[in-house]
């Protein structure tokens, strides 16, 4: 009864019967001959399928400076996936969490207060520059500024839900001083790193150059304005001089004087950026910020989702096994292999909000088979499940089981796939818009990567052979190896 409710399923094994009937009615034509004529078939509706896909469209990218029509532009977006999150799962216990931060996103548009993250290893001084500055620096801006040191950045596992992740508090800052006593260390050179990917503005201080000769001082700092934008070099806490004063006696005294703060060149910095990039600097962490609530929700929606087409992957997985098995001609099983994903594209693409027409089905379908055959995956699946089957006891219909363990197998991955790719999309997708084949390729390389353990592949074989090769006693004629 599932399959006469979905037109595109039987229609497509409908099809595949009465190609199997005929040619079973008129066996002169020879069997090589039209296995031939079939694979032409097979082959040629693969090609058409794949050359409906439309090329993706080229998306430029926006370096200007954050303004407010960005800013509320980001906050629309990540509104609309929250309010998609509460269509779909009303009653999930995150949504009233992510519902209040995306209230507070309008109220951060309105404050003057800059907050300023002082981040870096241990024991480069990031405590006492907190110290120096506050005690030092004048603000004449408009802008007020808050101090916040975080803990270093590498390695760090937060323990306690009470404790503050240091990476959080980093990206939730307007501006970040990046502190360091030497030359960059690699775990240091990836912190910067995610901090430019996520659009956060930084300042890489070099601390303690006191504390090296000048050329060596010299040879840091050009290797440090290598790989950061702006850099600052100061001395918070100089190390004490040695002073020597002669006396009127001819005595010489000795004494040890701890010169001031060198931060100079920090303070008037810090001043030109509140003077002229203040009111940009909240308008991206707001940006930032955004864009966290929505990946949050987003995250949220995605495992809403895959919940509801996990079972509907299982169930189609096993009709392409029925049909497959059923079938003696390897030709005609792309033809229903082709009918029964294009309907379950229809039906993932109705919980992932992506309405598919019948040819927008078929299209993602015979993409997805023809992307397959070229990253050599049906091969590469036919081998490994034949290999798991010869360490089984199967009947003499074992071809057919190979064959029909082999198409829930690559239905599976291929559901799979799409799910994974429309997880990486927006919540709601433009169908005019094609799909990306690079990405998607990229994707189902991944996820047949992740299907392909030994231990899976032994447990999906016994399901899928039990299914279509049930004994008298409901059970399969295998046996666990």
């Amino acid at each position: 009864m599932v399959i006469l409710r979905r037109p595109i399923l039987a229609g497509g094994i409908g099809l595949t019967l009465a190609l199997w009937l005929w040619q079973s009615f008129d066996r002169s034509l020879g069997q090589i001959s039209e296995l031939g004529i079939f694979s032409a078939i097979a082959l040629g509706v693969c090609i058409w399928l794949f050359q409906q896909s439309k090329a993706k469209k080229a998306q430029l990218i926006d370096n200007s400076p954050p303004n407010r029509e960005k800013v509320e532009k980001a906050i629309y977006s990540a509104q609309n996936v929250v309010n998609q999150l509460q269509i779909e799962a009303d009653k999930h216990e995150l949504l009233p969490q992510i519902q209040a931060k995306v209230t507070q996103l309008n109220e951060q548009l309105e404050r003057q207060n800059i907050n300023v993250a002082i981040a870096g290893g241990k024991g480069v001084g990031k405590t006492t520059l907190i110290q120096v500055l506050s005690a030092n620096w004048e603000n004449t801006s408009k802008h007020t500024v808050s101090l916040v040191e975080t803990a270093a950045l590498f390695n760090q596992i937060v323990k306690d839900e009470a404790e503050i992740d240091p990476w959080q508090q980093a990206i939730a800052a307007d501006l970040v001083l990046f502190v360091t006593d030497s030359d960059l260390k690699y775990s240091e050179w990836q912190v910067l790193q995610k901090l430019a990917e996520v659009e956060q503005r930084a300042l890489l201080i070099f601390n303690k150059q006191d504390r090296y000769l000048p050329e060596e001082r010299a040879i840091v700092l050009h290797s440090l304005q290598q790989t950061a934008k702006d850099v600052v070099a100061i001395a918070a806490c100089p190390n004490p001089v040695k002073v020597r004063q002669h006396q009127v006696d001819g005595t010489v005294s000795e004494r040890l004087d701890t010169p001031a703060p060198e931060i100079a060149n920090l303070t008037s910095g810090l001043q030109q950026i509140l003077a002229n990039e203040g009111q940009q600097l909240i308008w991206a962490t707001t940006i930032r910020n955004a864009g966290i609530i929505k990946a949050e929700a987003k995250t949220v929606i995605n495992a809403v989702r895959r919940d509801r087409a996990t079972p509907i992957i299982e169930q189609y997985q096993w009709i392409a096994a029925a049909a497959a098995f059923a079938n003696p001609v390897p030709a005609l099983d792309l033809l229903a292999t082709a009918a029964i994903n294009a309907q379950l594209v229809v039906e993932l693409g109705n919980i992932y909000q992506q309405k598919f027409s019948l040819q927008q089905a078929q299209t993602v379908a015979g993409n997805m088979g023809s992307l397959m055959l070229k990253l050599g995956l049906v091969e590469l699946s036919t081998k490994a499940i034949a290999t798991v089957l010869k360490s089984n006891v199967v009947t003499y219909v074992a071809g057919g089981a190979l064959q029909g363990v082999s198409a829930a197998y690559l239905t599976r991955v291929a559901a799979l796939s799409l799910v994974e790719y429309f997880q990486s999309q927006e919540v709601t997708i433009n169908t005019e818009s094609g799909l990306n084949l690079d990405k998607l390729g990229q994707t189902l390389q991944k996820v047949f990567q992740q299907n392909q353990q030994v231990a899976f592949l032994q447990t999906f074989v016994q399901q899928g052979v039990s299914r279509i090769l049930p004994t008298s006693g409901g059970e399969a004629e295998v046996s666990a190896s």
